[in-house]
């Protein structure tokens, strides 16, 4: 028999009993779009991370006093060995570098902003060097950053979000505006481009104001942190060697002793996002895999129920000339074909899902080409080997035996 005359016998059949089929397929369907949902929010998740936190700018590293912290522990063990970054330290970078580019200052506080009788509370402050605009994922959308002269004479100018325009300047310019900080007065010279949010968090509502006008205002405080570009990507690893170096040596560290600094890259980030989410996948994925044996239990079941009616059908074709091979081929064509269709119908119920998982949540998800494939040939899979036995067991009726059936 042709396999093409087999899949075309094993649709009729489907389709004849169309709501047994459907009900005999949920269990593939829900593991398959399960498997494939996990899979698709995990890769959509893995490329926002990449996209929103892992990106610190143009082939850029953090270094800073504490680093990622994963525990309460952790944390006191770095605040009583690790000490803070210095601007001696700051500068030395700076003036002493070769596979680095730039090295940019960081240092952050909740403040008030204030605009004649409006008030918001808790804005994200930052005190920036002046070279960080050429490192950060910042872009100046309206107006000028600040510049190094500025900087270095502590001028009361800021950089602005665009949250903030749209609270306190929705109508007008906001260049060369006042805000109040704390209730000290800063000229606006400038606006950031849009950002939008991470995990529902705005990142547009902040202010910049030079690194020097931060530190004559509030003073270093418990220190802050150094964002650093290396010259090119292929240099990243050299320019990651020539900080630690220069850290080192100047706090006089031994060979053997352990940096009291961290420094944070990109791939450091993304390990540490695999190390959770890469967990959370093997397991989910392992857990609805059940679901796969489960509905290859229940196309067996099917099957055999299937055998059992169509013994007569059975006995006329084999007397009619066909072979044993003939009515084995039929009936695992009709469990693949099965198992096929549940499969498909869990990829599709799949990418449904993630469109709602995507407008929900706000991070990209793209049903994933490689997993769709393997989710195809593992349903096809569990139906040609679980329609085995039935294919198995109709192969060997007895045409008189089953001519005889009612």
């Amino acid at each position: 028999m042709r396999v093409k005359e087999s899949m075309s016998m094993a649709g009729s059949a489907i389709w004849t009993h169309k709501l047994r089929s459907f009900l005999t397929l949920l269990g593939i369907i829900f593991g398959v779009a399960v498997v494939i949902l996990v899979v698709t929010i995990i890769e959509g998740f893995n490329k926002y991370i990449d996209e929103k936190v892992a990106d610190m700018g143009s082939n850029a590293f953090v270094v800073t006093r504490y680093g990622i912290i994963t525990s309460e522990k952790e944390y006191r063990e770095k605040e009583r060995y690790n000490r803070a970054i210095t601007v001696a330290e700051w500068e030395s970078i700076n003036s002493h570098k070769t596979y680095v580019r730039e090295a940019g200052a960081v240092i952050r506080r909740r403040a008030p902003i204030k605009v004649a009788d409006k008030v918001l509370q808790d804005v994200r402050v930052s005190g920036v060097s002046a070279n960080m605009i050429s490192i950060d994922t910042k872009r100046v959308g309206h107006g000028r950053f600040f510049s190094r002269e500025e900087e270095e004479s502590r001028a009361s100018v800021a950089f602005i979000g665009a949250d903030i325009v749209k609270e306190f300047f929705p109508t007008v310019d906001p260049i060369d505006r006042e805000i109040r900080i704390d209730g000290r007065p800063f000229r606006v010279i400038g606006v950031a481009e849009e950002m939008g949010s991470v995990f529902g968090q705005p990142q547009d509502s902040f202010v910049d104001i030079p690194f020097g006008t931060y530190l004559k205002s509030y003073g270093v405080g418990s220190g802050f942190s150094m964002r650093i570009s290396a010259v090119s990507g292929e240099q990243m690893q050299d320019a990651i060697d020539e900080v630690r170096v220069s850290l080192r040596g100047q706090r006089h560290l031994e060979p053997g002793q352990k940096d009291t600094f961290d420094i944070i890259t990109p791939d450091a980030i993304g390990n540490l996002r695999d190390q959770i989410f890469g967990t959370v996948a093997l397991v989910a994925i392992g857990v609805t895999s059940i679901s796969l044996v489960v509905g290859g239990i229940v196309i067996m079941n099917i099957m055999l129920v299937s055998v059992t009616e169509r013994t007569r059908e059975i006995g006329i074709r084999k007397s009619l000339g066909a072979k044993r091979t003939d009515i084995l081929q039929q009936f695992l064509a009709e469990s693949t074909l099965l198992s096929l269709i549940g499969g498909m119908l869990g990829i599709l119920a799949a990418w449904s899902l993630s469109k709602v998982v995507t407008a929900a949540l706000s991070f990209p998800t793209t049903l994933p080409i490689g997993w769709t494939i393997a989710a195809l040939g593992v349903s096809s899979g569990v139906g040609l080997f679980f329609g085995i036995y039935p294919a198995w067991k109709a192969a060997k009726l007895d045409p008189i035996v089953a001519l005889r059936a009612d």
